[in-house]
């Protein structure tokens, strides 16, 4: 609702009615001005006016009537007799007025003060929203939403943006909205100042100059939302043009289509026979099933006529499938779902999180499972095994190695340890509270972003090698994990010196490549800066790096200031 200048017409419509003679200036007996505008340079500086009053006045304020924080007056209130009143303010880019009233007893002459030069721009969206507030701008684009028919405020918009007309006026300046006859999809030029109001830009009380009725009108379906599942979806259309073209964009065509196309025909009121009634068309769209992320698209349908054209558009919203391989779930949210079951899930599910503890005699063992718990954040919340806390603890209880197979110790099969990130697929549960996996229906998918052993876990018992890392790398794994290698180059200025870090390369054997694993500005064993007298580097040495790890351009490195030596030489601080 348009409250803000509510009171700003009333008053002026109270002027209009029974106090113009009374206010106007030099009408009054008990003060005269000399003026009744005062204009300031945009550049700042002053500008004055004479006062004449047969008794005390003052510069009127209250909670209506208040001097602007870019104006000063001075001084604020005289005695009877002549005084000259000042009025400054600073440079300013843009233009700028208001009203000032001084008051001699129940009575009031009004000023006028404005500063700078008041022109008008023709300009798209963008710029609109890039200009300075108090500037008058001409605009063109589409009504794409009506928010108050009382004052009309509503929503303009072309290729560059989007601005909020903040009410709209006649040649008189009423808000009579019905007589411009917008609606959504025609394209109106107005006019009108810019403010910006709590972050939002907006025209305020724009004059309308031309309105382009659209020759296409959206008469339901502005906006579907749709679960992972998909499903059909109906948007009603009135063509005043020709036929409707309809466009998915290119990027939702792989799951997006149109199913069905109905043509309803216009039955006119009896009442009045003699008026005709559009067909409405009816356009049946088909949403795939989502197993990823959530996602959205804009559909457009348009009609041509005479060389116009007019467009409107829909929106379809579909939700993501939470709990896929694309979008794991989280702790909080497999938590947040184990909540809900009545028993063990229908389906398998993937849930990501890192190791913060492993159960009593949960390491993979004869049984070829391990049990052990997850976290958003790694760490572990509750007391001990049975003692949890089953808002962030979930536990992986009784789940297979890789491939949902069972862990038997051949073939140099890993330990999951605490640190690592893990995806586990599943069946969930609910067991005394705790939310968990089904026991043996659930397995390891991932650790720290990789499903097999060959190139290492990225843990302490088995680090990755080069080829690890950067499989770790790619799977986007944000734990902080164990590489090990030898240094096979160091590069420029590369050995630990007077910033304490390194930057070198390792690879599996200490024979340079082109590829090598990046150590890029890594600390010192104990995770601290290098120091004269510590042993320094060279090339050959076994290392063992522990920290984040980062893809820049081409180059698989360490993150910057966010990793260190473990071990040099087997040697560990």
């Amino acid at each position: 609702m348009k409250t803000r200048y509510i009171l700003s017409a009333l008053a002026a419509f109270s002027l209009l009615a029974v106090g113009c003679v009374e206010e106007l200036p030099g009408d009054l007996a008990e003060i005269q001005l000399d003026k009744s505008y005062v204009s300031i340079p945009e550049a700042g500086g002053d500008g004055q006016i004479k006062v004449t009053s047969s008794e005390a006045w003052q510069v009127y304020t209250d909670e209506n009537n208040e001097i602007p924080s870019w104006l000063t007056v001075s001084p604020m209130n005289g005695s009877a007799g002549d005084a000259t009143v000042t009025f400054h303010a600073d440079g300013s880019p843009s233009y700028r007025e208001t009203t000032v009233k001084i008051k001699v007893g129940d009575k009031f002459q009004h000023i006028t003060v404005a500063q700078g030069v008041n022109f008008v721009s023709e300009a798209t969206c963008s710029e609109v929203l890039a200009g300075p507030d108090g500037k008058t701008y001409i605009a063109e684009g589409v009504c794409v939403s009506i928010a108050n028919t009382q004052y009309g405020n509503w929503y303009l918009e072309d290729e560059t943006g989007q601005i909020y007309i903040y009410g709209t006026v006649d040649a008189e300046g009423a808000y009579n909205w019905a007589s411009f006859g917008i609606e959504e999809g025609d394209v109106v030029k107005v006019q009108g100042p810019k403010t910006t109001y709590n972050g939002t830009v907006e025209l305020v009380d724009v004059k309308v100059l031309k309105v382009t009725k659209s020759l296409v009108q959206l008469v339901s379906g502005s906006e579907a939302s749709l679960e992972s599942d998909g499903g059909t979806f109906q948007v009603g259309l009135v063509s005043k043009g020709g036929n409707i073209a309809i466009e998915i964009p290119e990027a939702a065509k792989a799951w997006l289509s149109i199913s069905g196309i109905d043509v309803v025909p216009g039955i006119p009121d009896p009442a009045f026979p003699t008026i005709a009634v559009p067909d409405t068309t009816f356009v049946t769209l088909l949403a795939a099933e989502n197993v990823a992320g959530p996602r959205i698209a804009t559909i457009s349908y348009s009609s041509s006529a005479a060389g116009n054209t007019s467009t409107v558009t829909s929106t379809v919203n579909q939700a993501g499938l939470s709990g896929t391989l694309a979008v794991p779930f989280s702790v909080t949210e497999a938590i947040e779902y184990a909540n809900k079951l009545g028993g063990e899930s229908a389906k398998d599910f993937y849930v990501k999180g890192i190791v913060s503890r492993i159960a009593n005699k949960g390491e993979f063992g004869s049984y070829g499972n391990a049990t052990f718990f997850i976290s958003d954040d790694g760490e572990f919340h509750g007391e001990d095994d049975k003692n949890v806390d089953q808002a962030k603890d979930f536990e992986a209880y009784r789940v297979y190695y890789f491939d949902n197979q069972k862990w038997n110790g051949e073939e140099n099969q890993g330990q999951v340890a605490v640190g690592d990130e893990v995806i586990i697929c599943g069946k969930l549960t609910l067991y005394k509270g705790i939310a968990e996996t089904v026991q043996n229906k659930a397995y390891i998918y991932s650790i720290n972003g990789v499903t097999e052993e060959t190139n290492g876990l990225g843990n302490l018992a088995m680090p990755f090698n080069s080829a690890g890392a950067k499989a770790s790398i790619d799977a986007k794994c944000a734990a902080q994990v164990y590489v090990q290698g030898k240094i096979s180059k160091i590069a420029n200025k590369g050995e630990f010196g007077s910033y304490g870090n390194a930057t070198f390369y390792i690879s599996d054997d200490g024979t340079s490549h082109e590829d090598d694993f990046e150590a890029y500005r890594v600390l010192y064993l104990g995770n601290r800066k290098w120091v004269e007298g510590d042993t320094q580097i060279a090339v050959g040495d076994d290392v063992i790096l522990h920290g984040l790890l980062t893809k820049y351009g081409s180059t698989y490195e360490t993150s910057s200031g966010k990793a260190y030596i473990y071990s040099l030489n087997g040697k560990t601080e």
